[in-house]
């Protein structure tokens, strides 16, 4: 199964979007992960508003100004994708989300990636039982990525990124390749540029994570 279409995946969400009151209804957004979507920038500074639910949340409102959104971060920093599983149903889930994000690749090195690919495949199921539309975030960059960097020190990060993908096409639902993105900015800028410390992207590394959550929501 490809990765779902930008143009189609959340038609529903979409309609709701632009129906204006009393029509309308709440769209409920919920972005699950660790420090990224927390807004963690150079830790312990936490910087919401210049995070991606944040930067997400503003640029929905310029598309859509007649729609009512909550976007809710159940994010928490230092978290892997098993914690994240384990609370799902009663800290993510309970918020009815229409649409969810799932970020949590940067942390799961460690835990693994057969671990992470039960973890993430628990929380996609639920999700999409619920009717929730899903969108998986790839990591996005870290210091192990910089231009010269070994094979050795770039490939987990790459894999989990990969893993990522992988389940994205195999159920279907979206895809924001935050690693890829920094990789295309790096091709003519420096990676210290979108990084407010080794593993935590600035301001301007949030908004290369907007601009492709965002192509799931066109206006048109």
């Amino acid at each position: 199964m490809p990765v779902a279409l930008h143009e189609t995946y959340l038609a529903e969400t979409l309609g709701l979007m632009k129906k204006p009151w009393p029509g309308n209804r709440t769209v409920n957004i919920v972005c699950h992960g660790h420090s990224v979507p927390s807004g963690y920038f150079a830790t312990p500074v936490v910087d919401s508003f210049n995070a991606y639910p944040h930067l997400l949340h503003q640029g929905l409102k310029q598309r859509f100004p007649l729609a009512v959104i909550n976007v809710i971060v159940t994010a928490i920093g230092g978290e892997n994708s098993e914690r994240g599983a384990a609370r799902f149903q009663s800290e993510v889930l309970n918020h009815r989300p229409d649409v969810l994000t799932i970020d949590y690749a940067l942390n799961d090195r460690p835990l693994g990636l057969a671990k992470a690919r039960t973890a993430w495949t628990a929380m996609i199921e639920k999700a999409l039982a619920a009717n929730i539309g899903v969108i998986l975030l790839t990591p996005t960059s870290d210091i192990t990525q910089r231009p010269g960097a070994t094979a050795e020190a770039r490939a987990p990060l790459q894999e989990h990124a990969q893993q990522v993908r992988d389940l994205a096409a195999q159920y279907g639902v979206g895809l924001c390749d935050s690693l890829d993105a920094f990789e295309r900015y790096m091709e003519s800028g420096d990676l210290s540029d979108v990084l407010s410390q080794s593993n935590h992207p600035n301001r301007l590394g949030h908004e290369l994570v907007t601009r492709q959550l965002l192509r799931w929501f066109p206006a048109a």
